[in-house]
């Protein structure tokens, strides 16, 4: 059957979006002096349809990130591959934690005990019931400006909440997220985010990741260390629907 025009367009569109982005990050990380491939490319798919996630699965991407739990396991369970690892990016209810921990395979927003537990519970009801075959990877977010709006532990209770996900049995601890302040520069946010990696990692060496940097700003989350950058509008255009 022969594509649709309007789909083929959008491919076309995607795939010259994803090169560009591609050479933008590998020269991020040349002009950091750092390891060729050291930064993965996290495309954020939230509020685009799954066709979109299918054109990149065909461009080679096998990582997606979600912000909304209706939404991403509509597209999981229409997709159904079996070869793509689901990123949940979006700041989670507890009360969503059994639906994540059977789709994702990371979830990057874990800011509170309360989650933590209610991840970690979930995950190993999802293992028991051979759900998911590994345990969940998480990532705590951490706040860089003290705004609960915003979602995020602040820095004087992460190595706590590390602590309390590293002895999780249905959860592996993988590392840090951030969004930096809408009011502070993105090199002073990265900086401060670097030294609490730093940090992190003398109490928990396996907490190798740092996910940090979006379309405005990866260059300057690169130089300070970012192993995933996380990029929608950059890649995927101006958003097609609301988040309502």
């Amino acid at each position: 059957m022969t594509p649709e025009p309007a789909a083929d367009t959008r491919a076309a569109e995607l795939s010259t979006r994803l090169d560009g982005l591609l050479t933008r990050i590998d020269a991020a990380v040349r002009a950091a002096g750092r390891t060729a491939g050291s930064v993965r490319l996290l495309p954020v798919t939230k509020f685009f349809p799954a066709a979109d996630v299918a054109i990149l699965h065909a461009l080679g991407r096998r990582e997606f990130g979600e912000s909304r739990e209706q939404e991403a396991s509509a597209k999981v369970d229409q997709l159904a591959y079996g070869d793509v690892e689901w990123h949940m990016i979006g700041r989670l209810q507890r009360n969503k934690a059994r639906s994540v921990a059977r789709w994702a395979h990371t979830v990057a927003s874990v800011d509170s005990e309360r989650l933590a537990n209610a991840l970690d519970r979930a995950a190993q009801d999802a293992l028991a019931a051979g759900e998911r075959t590994a345990p969940l990877e998480v990532l705590l977010q951490v706040s860089l400006d003290a705004d609960p709006g915003r979602g995020g532990v602040a820095p004087a209770g992460l190595l706590a909440l590390a602590d309390l996900v590293a002895k999780a049995p249905g959860l592996h601890l993988a590392g840090l997220m951030a969004i930096p302040p809408l009011d502070t520069a993105s090199d002073v946010s990265f900086a401060n985010l670097a030294t609490l990696h730093t940090s992190l990692l003398g109490q928990h060496a396996e907490a190798t990741e740092l996910s940090a940097g979006m379309s405005g700003d990866l260059e300057i989350a690169v130089e300070h260390g970012s192993t995933c950058v996380r990029v929608g509008t950059a890649l995927m255009g101006a958003r097609p629907i609301t988040s309502a």
